[in-house]
């Protein structure tokens, strides 16, 4: 694609890098085929390329974002699914992130916009805050059908309140900062990502980690000053809340790798995966420690899947009988490029993995995506479910919490794929699942 910035622009560094990814796209167009919302709303706007057009025109003007060009790339998942369709090479990623910072600098959205994506801003990375707002959103509940049944806000509003769970687990011993022993002769030690929303939402997710790999001989530490990735900031364009979060877990995780050391930084959710893997190109600009710390984090950062892999998951307990829908996370499949490591481990552990169709596209999660755009995410939730359903599994696995949510609330049980390994490893089964063979 033929770009027209000037010299002037070029020597901005995120316009230089927007201006080579630009240059990269040769308007194929593979990527509407794999786009979500081009293949519901049938938009050119609404698929990468039209929106990689509308981004060319609103960076080489250097005019304030329109809001046309905001409602098409706020549709956007994110799920970069036409990265990996691309035969080119295109970064999507990186230059729907910049484009996304420049509209925050330079629109101005309605009020109750603004206040919604504050307050989610605020919440979400702060588990406390977090626990606290889901406990108030399940008294809130039974009010929801007193909603107008239109309008932006009151559909974000039910979506909220619909994903609220109906209990909120109690806090978990694993948030605390601290190392935990590895069972006989140490192999490893890592450090784990207790991230933030899920450790409210699923403690259980954590737990079963440290348990399955303190068996296999692995120290994990929970490093003090770690906390949220950055990825929910990040991918609402709010750029220094978001460089502040990284800046602590690389801080945090530096110490351990300059103290007792670390073989690698596990992380079980893959949407925060996904952007701590990429930490070296976030702090390219950095003065050179701090970005050499970011790259060394980025290069050290593996799914736990990935991990497993590495360090020889086996199982302890006879197959359960059961089979597994295995639902692949976009961050994980597209984001990450880590597709056959889940499937592998689970069937090593004994279930029958089946994958349903069209297991590339969202299922409309997108971390804070069903919460702004809840009549989209509502539809792509029915479709994966439906696919879903037409595999005859017994459950649902995934790899990242915020797909779990997503697809929680149907008839199938919904658990994160650690939890299965962790039990057929020797920990306990997770909630509501029962093997067949028993």
């Amino acid at each position: 694609m033929q770009t027209n910035f000037t010299d002037a622009q070029l020597r901005d560094p995120d316009t230089s890098v927007a201006n080579q990814i630009l240059r990269t796209c040769v308007h194929c167009g593979f990527c509407t085929a794999t786009c979500p919302t081009f293949v519901l709303l049938g938009d050119e706007l609404d698929s990468p390329r039209g929106r990689i057009y509308l981004i060319k025109d609103m960076l080489e003007t250097g005019r304030p974002a329109t809001e046309e060009v905001v409602r098409h790339i706020d549709r956007c998942l994110s799920c970069l699914s036409c990265m990996t369709t691309c035969p080119s090479g295109v970064h999507y990623m990186h230059l729907v992130d910049h484009a996304r910072t420049y509209i925050e600098a330079t629109y101005t959205r309605p009020l109750h916009d603004r206040a919604l994506r504050a307050v989610i801003a605020a919440v979400l990375p702060r588990p406390g805050l977090l626990r606290l707002a889901l406990r108030g959103a399940k008294l809130a509940r039974p009010f929801a059908r007193a909603l107008p049944r239109k309008g932006v806000l009151a559909n974000r509003l039910r979506a909220l309140l619909k994903l609220a769970p109906a209990s909120v687990p109690p806090a978990s011993p694993i948030e605390i900062p601290a190392s935990h022993p590895a069972v006989g002769t140490r192999r490893g030690r890592v450090a784990l990502l207790a991230g933030c929303a899920q450790q409210v939402l699923d403690p259980a997710i954590n737990e079963a980690t440290i348990r399955l790999l303190t068996r296999m001989g692995v120290e994990v530490v929970v490093a003090d000053g770690a906390g949220c990735c950055g990825a929910l900031a990040h991918h609402m364009g709010r750029h220094d809340p978001a460089m502040a979060s990284a800046a602590a877990n690389i801080a945090a995780w530096s110490r351990e790798i300059d103290g007792a050391g670390l073989d690698a930084i596990i992380v079980n959710t893959s949407g925060c995966g996904t952007t701590v893997k990429d930490y070296g190109f976030m702090f390219r600009g950095a003065e050179p420690g701090l970005r050499a710390q970011a790259e060394k984090i980025a290069a050290l950062t593996l799914d736990i899947s990935e991990y497993l892999g590495r360090i020889g998951y086996a199982p302890t307990r006879p197959a359960p009988g059961l089979t597994v829908a295995y639902h692949a996370a976009c961050s994980l499949q597209h984001g990450q490029k880590v597709v056959n490591e889940p499937k592998t481990l689970l069937r090593k552990a004994g279930f029958v993995v089946k994958e349903p169709a069209d297991g590339h596209l969202c299922c409309g999660s997108a971390g804070t995506y069903n919460l702004m755009q809840p009549e989209i995410a509502t539809r792509l939730r029915a479709r994966k479910l439906d696919t879903i359903r037409a595999t005859g599994a017994d459950l649902i696995a995934a790899g990242n919490i915020g797909c779990m949510t997503q697809l929680a609330g149907d008839a199938m049980p919904v658990v994160h794929s650690i939890e299965l390994l962790d039990w057929m490893a020797g920990g306990p089964a997770p909630e509501g699942i029962t093997p067949k063979s028993a």
